[in-house]
């Protein structure tokens, strides 16, 4: 269940009217005065019903967490996040390496102009090669998510 409070100024939310506990029947909020502020109110925002766990940045934070909770992979799991900053590392000194060299930079910029301008005729001009993109996204994910 996800909850959100925010502060609200008065005149935003009621035009002159005394706050008071405002319940509503339809949607899960709450309206109530902040003491330590005045002409401010908080807002109280509740999620309720059922959650739909399609998120795969959900699964991958748990994973993780069940990882981190076992003793033995703690190791493995510092390993991985290391070898990621390293390897962002190297990739942007890399970057920084090519973008010195007098004419390798202009002709990587070429080549991008060419292979975009390729995607887009290929794959976003025409409504049937728009849905073929889709299908062949989708097949991609559900073979790497292995579905």
């Amino acid at each position: 269940m996800a909850s959100i409070i925010a502060n609200i100024s008065l005149p935003l939310v009621i035009n002159g009217a005394k706050p008071s506990l405002i319940p509503t029947s339809n949607f899960p909020v709450c309206v109530f005065p902040v003491s330590e502020r005045r002409g401010r109110l908080a807002v109280v925002v509740r999620a309720t019903g059922d959650s739909s766990d399609s998120s795969g940045s959900l699964s991958v934070v748990e994973s993780v967490q069940n990882l981190w909770d076992n003793g033995e992979d703690r190791i493995a799991v510092i390993g991985l996040g290391l070898t990621a900053v390293i390897a962002f590392w190297a990739s942007l000194n890399l970057v920084a390496a090519i973008d010195k060299l007098p004419v390798i930079p202009g002709f990587l910029e070429f080549v991008g102009i060419l292979f975009s301008s390729w995607f887009v005729y290929r794959y976003l001009l025409f409504k049937p090669d728009r849905q073929e993109l889709f299908r062949n996204m989708n097949k991609s994910i559900s073979n790497i998510l292995g579905q």
